[in-house]
């Protein structure tokens, strides 16, 4: 430093002129913030459950609904009978639940993962300024 007739010299900080509030740097932070790529993340996470979703509701479309439409395609199939009780019956009253059950599971353990995955996502990774 050096110093002036009148004393020695102020230290000057040179800055950029402020643009406005200060950007996150966190996922969290630009969700909290509704940025628009804040709104990108949440987007993806509610794609991501709905295509989970989606996919569940044609497995049960596709298994559950494939027993009425093949006993009207094939009616040999309907006079089947288990026990006295018609296999469609057994079928779809009595088999169906436990599948629906290990259907569920599945669906609630899928989407526990696409969360968490999400949540680390969102907790851990800065977001590039």
């Amino acid at each position: 430093m050096s110093s002036t007739p009148h004393g020695p010299r102020a230290r000057v900080r040179v800055t950029g002129p402020r643009t406005g509030r200060r950007r996150p740097t966190t996922v969290a932070a630009e969700i909290d913030a509704r940025t628009e790529l804040g709104a990108v993340y949440m987007r993806s996470l509610v794609r991501s459950q709905l295509r989970l979703a989606v996919g569940v509701v044609l497995v049960v479309l596709a298994t559950l609904g494939a027993v009425p439409l093949a006993c009207a395609l094939f009616p040999a199939l309907a006079r089947l009978e288990v026990l006295g009780v018609p296999v469609a019956w057994v079928l779809l009253g009595v088999l169906a639940y436990p599948f629906l059950v290990l259907l569920a599971a599945g669906y609630v353990r899928r989407a526990e993962r696409n969360e968490a995955a999400f949540r680390d996502l969102a907790g851990a990774r800065d977001v590039p300024r």
